[in-house]
């Protein structure tokens, strides 16, 4: 019989706020080919990956033109203690290690460029996945943003991740920030998601039963080959195989730490809300596999330009009635945290400044891959200014780089030493420069366009 594994007890009496905590992937820019650099392990060897005070740290990635930052366990969205000044305080430090080693470190779920050539993060395990997974992986440079919120046993993680399932595609338009891939705009405000599709265990994950259910179903899918091992799920929500969390990792990387105190927010909300539902006995959603998928797609094509599928109803609508039935269905929990106000200036914020995509898009038509580039690396001076929005659009802040154009449109040269990148053999020079790729459009405009200038915008808001 299906159940709904679905009756555990709240683990923190009303107005104590769960625990949460953040894990960014970045890449490492070369900033005069535009082009991902291999060079983690010297970056890391500089910032360090040894625990913070906080617990956050450091951590390599697949590919060694990736890093990961996280927080400790936190208990607060602000503060410097809170989700936003330690993501800040992670940031600055890793934008000034790695121009020690002359890259950026660039917040974006794609690389505008990529890598000429695959470089493997060396280590067992990582050589293992890169075999088993083959040409997938190659040149899977992408980069998520993922929150983890803490709940007291597996069965209580199973039981939100089932309630999660129909707002993971509302998270992601909210999050969008990859439409450039390897020198061309692919027509997706998510690229990143559509490159994920590619392997199993991916997407919005099924229902499960109960903790051995989903336990049962990964260990099948191990068995038969189609993981790599048990950690290598894809799924956009899921209990986390390191922590005792549900982890959310259904956004692409933030541009700002207020993007990504926004996603914390929401989510903590949405596993508050969860928890709060099920100890109520209500009754949870369940749409079919096919209307999540169809829901995710349309998230990952559109983002907030375009329609989306109701997470109640099913039905397709423009992107801020869904974006307004998460913020009514978390409000509550936002309440409860003192979080709402936060919430709803952040939102205010995506709502002027347009998403990461919409930024991304910008700068590619102004200056190219230099300019998205400039314009997605995280500054040195951290982002004061989180409480209040996310920040102007695609406009360098203090501290972030001004890379000028030069007639191929890529980046102007800067004093390099020769690479020796983890990997690969010492001394093998960088790939070249391409030619500028032409910037254009893989999609016809859409009749639910959802333009960040646009006048109406500030008459008929999106979000509320």
């Amino acid at each position: 019989m299906t159940t709904d594994a679905s009756r555990p007890t709240i683990p923190s009496t009303p107005g104590e706020p769960l625990t949460v905590g953040v894990e960014e992937e970045f890449l490492l820019v070369d900033p005069g080919s535009a082009r991902t650099a291999p060079v983690s392990e010297r970056v890391l060897a500089r910032v360090g990956t040894d625990p913070s005070p906080d617990g956050g740290g450091y951590r390599f990635e697949l590919h060694a033109t990736q890093v990961e930052a996280s927080t400790g366990v936190c208990t607060a969205l602000t503060g410097e203690r809170g989700v936003a000044g330690q993501l800040a305080d992670l940031r600055a430090r890793l934008a000034a290690a790695a121009r020690e080693e002359d890259v950026l470190p660039v917040a974006s779920g794609t690389p505008v460029l990529g890598c000429g050539t695959p470089h493997f993060t060396p280590g067992d395990r990582y050589g293992r996945i890169a075999a088993h997974y083959a040409g997938t992986m190659e040149h899977y440079e992408m980069c998520g943003c993922h929150v983890h919120v803490g709940v007291p046993d597996p069965e209580t993680a199973v039981a939100v991740v089932n309630r999660l399932r129909p707002w993971l595609p509302v998270l992601l338009a909210l999050s969008v920030n990859s439409p450039l891939h390897r020198g061309r705009d692919r027509g997706f405000a998510s690229w990143r998601i559509a490159e994920e599709m590619r392997f199993p265990g991916a997407g919005v994950p099924p229902w499960f039963d109960s903790a051995t259910h989903h336990r049962a179903v990964l260990d099948r899918m191990v068995e038969t080959g189609a993981l790599a091992d048990h950690g290598m799920t894809f799924w956009l929500a899921r209990p986390s195989p390191r922590h005792p969390t549900v982890e959310v990792r259904v956004a692409d990387t933030a541009p700002t730490v207020g993007e990504a105190v926004l996603q914390a927010g929401l989510v903590r909300a949405l596993v508050r809300t969860a928890l709060i539902d099920a100890e109520r006995g209500a009754a949870p959603p369940r749409p079919d596999d096919q209307e999540t998928a169809a829901a995710l797609w349309n998230a990952a094509r559109h983002g907030l330009d375009g329609p989306l599928v109701h997470p109640r109803t099913g039905r397709l609508v423009p992107a801020r009635e869904a974006v307004a039935a998460l913020l009514e269905a978390v409000t509550p929990a936002l309440e409860e945290s003192g979080d709402l106000p936060l919430v709803r200036r952040l939102l205010d914020g995506l709502r002027a400044n347009g998403t990461g995509a919409d930024r991304q898009r910008a700068a590619w038509r102004e200056g190219g891959p230099a300019a998205v580039i400039a314009a997605s690396a995280i500054p040195t001076t951290g982002e004061p200014d989180v409480v209040s929005g996310p920040g102007a659009p695609h406009a360098p802040a203090e501290g972030r780089p001004r890379i000028p154009d030069t007639p191929a449109g890529v980046g102007a040269p800067v004093r390099r030493r020769t690479p020796t990148p983890a990997g690969t053999a010492a001394g093998t020079p960088s790939p070249a420069a391409p030619p500028e790729p032409e910037a254009r459009r893989e999609d016809l405009p859409s009749p639910f366009h959802f333009d960040p200038a646009s006048p109406s915008r500030g008459q008929e808001p999106p979000h509320a």
